[in-house]
């Protein structure tokens, strides 16, 4: 976590998604970096995202790259175009990962890490 994040993740314990939103230009956008990418304004707050959007691109990880994950394998990593724009890496649970498709819809779930992460993960709509 960093102080730009803080926030968001602070939200997601509480099961909101939220999304960080300029209040100068109105711009959305995601990770929750401190200025606006539109703008450069730092007059940042944070709106509820729906948490739908489609699948835009994916992959299956076959190898152990990071070892912690290792008992995971095969694993997939989406890419889902938010219904507000910003586009958000994630996991998609719930299917087989040979039935991920690009264009499928999605919804976002609420998977508790620890006790002080909460993931925002996606399975389909």
């Amino acid at each position: 976590m960093t102080p730009e994040d803080l926030d968001y993740w602070a939200a997601a314990r509480d099961r909101p998604f939220v999304l960080p939103k300029c209040r100068a230009c109105g711009h959305v956008w995601f990770p929750p970096y401190a200025s606006c990418p539109a703008c450069l304004s730092f007059d940042r707050g944070w709106t509820e995202a729906s948490g739908r959007g489609a699948v835009w691109g994916f992959t299956i990880m076959q190898q152990p790259y990071i070892a912690s994950f290792e008992p995971e394998l095969p694993y997939n990593v989406v890419l889902v175009a938010l219904e507000e724009g910003p586009m958000v890496y994630s996991n998609l649970v719930g299917v087989e990962n040979a039935d991920i498709v690009c264009g499928l819809a999605v919804e976002a779930v609420f998977e508790d890490a620890t006790d002080e992460i909460t993931l925002i993960k996606f399975r389909p709509a």
